[in-house]
């Protein structure tokens, strides 16, 4: 059960019908890739890493810019058993030396972007190339390799937001399920227009925006990097568009951005940080769409979604994807009540098997009936609607009682002057840990005395920032999740004085 063989039946059926729209070749000049061509492409990227030796369960660590023959060379990889590992581009050289030691790859392919990280990156100069030069000559491999459902197609380098990066093992069937589960839930159908400006390098834009549209082989408007003004030109030729929260606050930020130029729409979905509750309510006044937030992570891909059709709740991640169990459990596993705070547990066929080369975090990750502790916490209603309250690893235990970040965040964000907020726990020699407010504003009369007034009467006082911090923005990783170990880091001190 190779994947790559549901994507190419349906390839197959498309022809010469559009793939990859907008593309840009190698003098600037935009084309189109129909699926034909891009099918071509993958036999003969194939072809290359083939020759390169390369035998199914290798791996094949990967930097390379978002380009069309970036998705040939993933296609590629799932085609002849290979196993896939993409790298954020904006990792550094020593971090390039952590993966290299770790995926410890048959091949390593990178961008000539990249050359000088790379080149301090790796022990020897192998030699071997450029891919794209070796693909162009290369034989053709038009037979697929036949893989088990176990069978690893990607390791997934966690974004490393609380840590070192971990590589999640995700086989052929956890990428399978996923991707005809997400199709069907969005009713994905035969006109649908994908607009892409995500990274590919990430679950969300390489596995549950292209996979969509790959099983379906309907036209992905690929754009290299969401700008707001490209995204804004081509959104009236699009009906579905994925995105970080972060772009839909900069599109509401553009005075060209309304609800005629969203005419087309069908759907807009947001995920890989939470959306908030304000971005939701000033996107639906806008254009009268209520942006879909979804829940996933690099381990499971999606879990959770708000309804196609259906209430969709700002604040909420919907409800669990048909075939993945989802429960809110206690420390030891067991079920809590609904409306009870707790550790968000998953479990079905999208579920990874286990972190890389880690067998002991893996087994620790797992309860023994099998669900796995995402490390996220939230609660579910009667329904079975689920909204996350944070982290684990961003609770806040402050003089005994626990603060959940996310509780705090939701009042700060509606504060006035106040773009955004992250609250997080910094050591205090009486409480153990004082709870921060870091506020994104431009406002200067905002201090500790204007939280304290805001929030009086609104929330326990145990809960609310005994130190506030007023930034122009909050850190990010790629995905736009705050990085809030940045954040401790840079305000461990704050509290350790009056």
């Amino acid at each position: 059960m190779n994947l790559y063989n549901q994507f190419e039946s349906a390839f197959l059926r498309a022809g010469d019908a559009p793939a990859l729209v907008g593309v840009r070749d190698a003098n600037g000049v935009k084309e189109t890739w129909s699926y034909a061509r891009l099918r071509r492409e993958v036999q003969q990227t194939a072809g290359a890493l083939v020759s390169f030796g390369l035998e199914p369960g290798d791996r094949v660590l990967v930097q390379v810019e978002k380009t069309p023959q970036a998705v040939a060379l993933y296609l590629a990889c799932l085609k002849i058993g290979a196993v896939y590992a993409p790298l954020n581009t904006a990792y550094t050289a020593p971090e390039v030396r952590h993966f290299l030691a770790d995926a410890d790859p048959a091949l390593f392919v990178a961008s000539r972007e990249f050359d000088t990280p790379v080149r301090q990156a790796m022990l020897d100069e192998s030699g071997l190339g450029s891919l794209t030069t070796r693909a162009a000559s290369a034989t053709p491999v038009t037979e697929t390799t036949p893989r088990d459902d176990d069978d690893l197609a990607a390791i997934i380098y966690t974004s490393g937001t609380t840590g070192r990066s971990k590589g999640a093992m995700l086989s052929h069937a956890n990428l399978a399920s996923n991707a005809t589960t997400l199709s069907e839930y969005w009713g994905w159908c035969s006109d649908d227009v994908l607009l892409h400006a995500l990274p590919i390098f990430h679950v969300h834009g390489l596995f549950v925006a292209l996979h969509c549209a790959f099983l379906n082989a309907t036209p992905v408007i690929f754009q290299a990097k969401f700008d707001v003004d490209a995204v804004l030109d081509e959104l009236p030729g699009a009906t579905v568009m994925m995105g970080v929260p972060t772009f839909y606050t900069r599109l509401l930020a553009s005075e060209r951005f309304n609800a005629e130029r969203c005419a087309a729409m069908r759907l807009f979905i947001s995920g890989s940080a939470p959306l908030a509750g304000q971005t939701f309510a000033a996107f639906e006044q806008r254009t009268g769409f209520r942006i879909l937030e979804r829940y996933g992570m690099s381990e499971t891909g999606m879990n959770t979604s708000n309804p196609l059709h259906g209430e969709r709740l700002a604040g909420t991640v919907g409800f669990g994807l048909p075939g993945v169990e989802v429960r809110i459990a206690d420390e030891h596993g067991k079920p809590l009540p609904s409306g009870t705070v707790g550790a968000i547990e998953v479990r079905g066929a999208n579920v990874f098997k286990g972190y890389w080369r880690l067998p002991s975090l893996s087994e620790s990750e797992f309860r023994d009936d099998g669900f796995f502790i995402t490390g996220d916490l939230g609660t579910m209603d009667a329904a079975g609607r689920v909204a996350i309250v944070g982290r684990s690893k961003d609770l806040v235990i402050s003089g005994g009682y626990n603060v959940y970040p996310k509780e705090v965040e939701t009042l700060l964000d509606d504060m006035p002057g106040v773009y955004e907020s992250a609250v997080i726990g910094v050591p205090h020699a009486d409480f153990g840990e004082a709870v921060v407010a870091v506020l994104a504003t431009d406002d200067e009369d905002i201090d500790g005395a204007a939280v304290d007034a805001f929030l009086s009467g609104k929330l326990a006082r145990y809960k609310q920032p005994k130190r506030v911090v007023c930034v122009r923005e909050l850190p990010r990783n790629v995905m736009g999740k705050v990085q809030k170990n940045v954040l401790r880091e840079s305000y461990r001190e704050i509290a350790a004085a009056p």
